[in-house]
């Protein structure tokens, strides 16, 4: 059964759909980086508050601003904007829901001023954006906004036919100030420490190379919320949608599937109304951080600590390393010794549990995560998710074998083969880059943990984190991965 609004009566009774009729919404977020995140997250959000008969004001238009968007824009466009979300569950079966609170998509590349009149538009009253790390233009060993970027320089020339995320959102809010309607709330839905105030920084450091006046304006007018954001979302592939096919009756050129834990902290801070989406399981406080420190050091912390030693060994799956005592060891080794000591309490959150939960989310078979996924743009995760955990480490003056791990792992992954011989390709944009600095032994420790804007400036300066990666790189090049974890853990018992 193709997915369409004309055949959701038709769908089979286990397959819950919309409770909202397309005619009973309006929308007021727009969107930008529409993926199997954002669908599996906030638009689910969004779309369980409209089940309740609340938020129908609410509704999603998306937005892309990359060539690629154009398949997502057609795929929805082609089943009326709907789509279904598959929760894989381990042992609880599986929970498909259709979602219809996207209702519509743009892409800025067809028509800038398209998507800049729907920015514009009163309704619009939130800005939401899932651009990746990499897609706020901030320099990592400054942490300043990169405004030589081509692309940036092109939106600062031609304001009207802007490219960027930045340049969108300025002509759009350039043109509420001129018409006196209020500015939107910009909502980073990204997974990096502080999202909004780095969606701040960003968005006023292009605004006042464009203009200090708009700059002024959106610093006074314009929230940016800090979210902690949360759920596993692994790549669309074909053999999702054959399942979702042959087994509910759901034709979708793009399904999303995602694990059932869900969760979403956001700072309560918006100028323009937002949804009530406390009443569907968010969590609003007055200062998202100790979530974030918890969520990001690990969770994401952790997903690295396994993922590239997982590759080396041969798996491709999360849940194949999860699968692995020796890994389970090792991972809750790290999240125990080197990560829960630095952790603020988290109020509400018991953190045993909450590691606990961790394991069991990692070692889900249905969800089948793929290793390449979280292996993904390692040169921008790593300054995030590992190295204020080195740091601190460093700080402390604590055993720093378990840590430096990680990184010699990332190093030896970035060789591009495994210790089975199998050849792989670096899902990084800085590729190139990084298996440069890698690809002769001689010099690679300076080489690599030089890179100022990955490893920052203490961890090349710290003799004892140099001594522990050289180490932990050797054992992994001669005893492999099996033996060089049962040392290192036969060794701290």
């Amino acid at each position: 059964m193709k997915l369409t609004r004309d055949n959701l009566g038709q769908l089979a009774e286990h397959i819950k759909r919309p409770q909202y009729a397309q005619s009973d919404i309006s929308q007021g977020i727009v969107h930008i980086g529409v993926g199997g995140f954002h669908r599996a997250h906030q638009a689910f959000y969004t779309d369980a508050l409209m089940n309740t008969g609340e938020g129908l004001d609410w509704a999603i238009c998306g937005a892309g601003l990359r060539k690629d968007d154009e398949k997502m824009r057609d795929a929805l466009a082609g089943q009326d904007s709907l789509y279904t979300l598959v929760e894989l569950g381990d042992g609880s079966g599986h929970q498909v829901r259709v979602i219809a609170a996207i209702s519509g998509m743009l892409l800025g590349e067809d028509n800038p001023q398209a998507l800049i009149d729907k920015l514009a538009a009163p309704a619009i009253r939130i800005v939401s954006l899932t651009i990746t790390e990499g897609g706020y233009c901030m320099d990592d060993s400054t942490g300043e906004f990169m405004a030589d970027l081509p692309a940036i320089q092109h939106d600062l020339e031609h304001p009207t036919a802007p490219r960027t995320v930045f340049g969108f959102l300025c002509a759009a809010l350039a043109r509420r100030r001129e018409a006196g309607i209020p500015a939107f709330t910009v909502m980073s839905c990204d997974n990096l420490p502080h999202n909004g105030a780095v969606a701040r920084k960003a968005l006023l450091a292009f605004a006042r190379l464009r203009d200090t006046g708009l700059a002024e304006w959106i610093d006074q007018k314009v929230s940016f919320p800090n979210a902690m954001v949360d759920r596993i979302t692994p790549m669309t592939s074909e053999a999702h949608k054959r399942h979702l096919l042959q087994q509910h009756g759901v034709e979708d050129a793009w399904p999303v599937v995602c694990e059932p834990f869900v969760q979403w902290v956001l700072e309560d801070r918006f100028n323009n109304g937002r949804p009530a989406w406390e009443k569907v399981g968010v969590q609003f406080t007055d200062d998202v951080t100790p979530y974030e420190d918890m969520k990001i050091k690990l969770l994401n912390g952790s997903h690295l600590a396994l993922t590239y030693l997982g590759f080396l060994k041969g798996y491709r799956f999360v849940h194949e390393t999860m699968n692995d005592p020796l890994f389970v060891r090792y991972i809750r080794a790290y999240m125990d010794r080197d990560v829960t000591p630095q952790l603020a309490s988290v109020p509400g959150i018991d953190l045993e549990g909450y590691k606990d939960t961790l394991i069991e989310r990692f070692s889900n078979q249905a969800i089948a995560d793929q290793l390449e996924r979280v292996c993904s743009d390692g040169s921008s995760k790593f300054p995030k998710f590992t190295i204020p955990t080195l740091n601190r480490l460093i700080e402390d003056g604590v055993p720093l074998d378990r840590a430096a791990l990680v990184v010699a792992a990332w190093a030896l992954y970035l060789k591009g083969v495994d210790e089975n011989g199998t050849h792989y390709s670096i899902p990084d944009p800085r590729a190139e880059f990084c298996q440069a600095l890698v690809a002769d032994d001689v010099m690679l420790t300076q080489r690599l943990l030089g890179v100022e804007e990955i490893f920052g400036t203490r961890i090349p300066q710290s003799a004892a984190f140099v001594a522990a990666f050289e180490n932990q790189l050797k054992h992994l090049r001669q005893l492999g991965v099996d033996k060089t974890l049962e040392r290192l853990l036969s060794y701290e018992e």
